[in-house]
């Protein structure tokens, strides 16, 4: 076993082990004083921060002029599990995110990302899975900002991929704007999976918001598209300006 590899299950591994431990914990009494899920978010925020800089992984984070003030919907691209410590402990809104139901049955970290007020949807369940985006939307419109990952999942190279229907038929359902998201450097830092991670930067982008304003469920396509061609772009500038 190389150095790296050996470095991740014998130091790194173990220490993030730990520290996941204590901010499940920590989460999950945050959660039942303060029911709105802030101190959650707080916590949660804290944790990613301190497992990056255990990973040795640099955050730069440009276009926070770009941040809306009411809710939204962020999207992002998604190309390693990194991505959600990056948008948790870098992302400077209090947001929640959409999650499978199952992962509420892990000890402590699925109690806490319950009790933390994220949105579970049961993908199972074609009817559980539509009640799930409805109240969604009522979260959202309520004030409840969502970050997501429209690929579904992992891309397998530094290509942003097709962006699925889902999270912008939300935004259109709830009347919020999407927030662009572009995380660029991942591969890089991760090239195959968490045990390889490698010392390194990963830049996020946020773009002006894309309104949805005058636009009805047939523009979902249209509008997935354009968003999903900001990003990319946003990736691609970022790339750009590593060389």
């Amino acid at each position: 076993m190389s150095a790296r590899p050996l470095l991740f299950f014998l130091v790194q591994l173990p220490a993030a082990l730990l520290a996941t431990l204590g901010y499940a914990s920590a989460a999950c009494v945050g959660a039942l004083v303060d029911r709105s899920g802030r101190t959650t978010r707080a916590i949660g925020g804290a944790w990613s921060r301190l497992l990056l800089r255990l990973l040795r992984v640099e955050v730069r984070v440009s276009g926070l002029e770009n941040v809306p003030e009411g809710p939204a919907i962020y999207a992002a691209n998604h190309g390693s599990a990194l991505d959600i410590l990056v948008v948790f402990g870098h992302l400077p809104v209090d947001f929640r995110i959409i999650y499978k139901r199952s992962l509420s049955l892990l000890p402590l970290l699925g109690w806490s990302i319950w009790l933390g007020g994220h949105i579970p949807i049961d993908r199972s369940n074609p009817f559980r899975a539509r009640r799930s985006l409805k109240t969604a939307a009522r979260r959202i419109r309520a004030g409840t900002s969502v970050v997501t990952f429209p690929e579904g999942t992992r891309s397998p190279d530094a290509t942003v991929r097709l962006f699925r229907r889902g999270s912008f038929r939300l935004a259109i359902e709830a009347g919020v704007p999407i927030v662009p998201v572009s995380l660029a450097g991942v591969k890089a830092v991760v090239p195959q999976g968490l045990p390889s991670v490698r010392p390194g930067r990963v830049q996020v982008r946020i773009a002006p918001a894309v309104p949805v304003v005058g636009r009805g469920l047939e523009d979902v396509d249209g509008l997935a598209e354009e968003v999903r061609r900001v990003v990319a772009a946003g990736c691609e500038r970022l790339t750009e300006e590593s060389l």
